[in-house]
Order: structure tokens, then sequence, then C-alpha cells
């Protein structure tokens, strides 16, 4: 099956307890952009939300790649599928 891009938006709260885990989610997300997975990451502190463009089958596999990051509980997010890019 061809794997399709989609656009992950996330807003965070940032705490003591989050910044602990950045630098393990650090290394999760620069395994998947060393697989390809991910063509995109950016964060902005000022508005505390997370731009990502990922390369998947459908949504619930994006669904599985977000779900393992440690902040992964601190997260609210939207998936969209993305037509052009």
């Amino acid at each position: 099956m061809e794997k399709k891009k989609f656009q992950v938006t996330i807003s965070f709260e940032i705490d003591d307890e989050v910044n602990a885990l950045i630098p393990d989610h650090r290394k999760y997300i620069n395994t998947l952009i060393n697989k390809e997975i991910i063509d995109h990451y950016a964060v902005s502190m000022e508005s505390k939300r997370i731009w990502i463009t990922i390369n998947a089958i459908d949504k619930a596999t994006v669904d599985e790649y977000l779900s393992q990051s440690p902040l992964f509980k601190f997260w609210i997010y939207e998936v969209d599928e993305l037509f052009v890019l």
C-alpha cells in the first residue's frame, strides 16, 4: 500500500514533568526523521504548538507513531491527510 502524507497539529503545555521527557522525545523524533517517516518537525513555544508532516499508510498508523512519544499523554492533536505539499 502506498504511503500518504499527513499533517499533525499538536497543542501542548510545558511543566517540569514535560521538560524531563523532552530528551527522550527528541531521540524518538530523530529516529523517525532518520527512517524518513517524518519529513518536517516544527515547534512554536510562543503558541505552544507542534507541526509534523508524517509519511504513513493511514491515520491509524500516524496515531501509532504519535502514541510512542513519551510526551503523547500531554498532547491534544489533529491529523489531516494532505492532498498537496
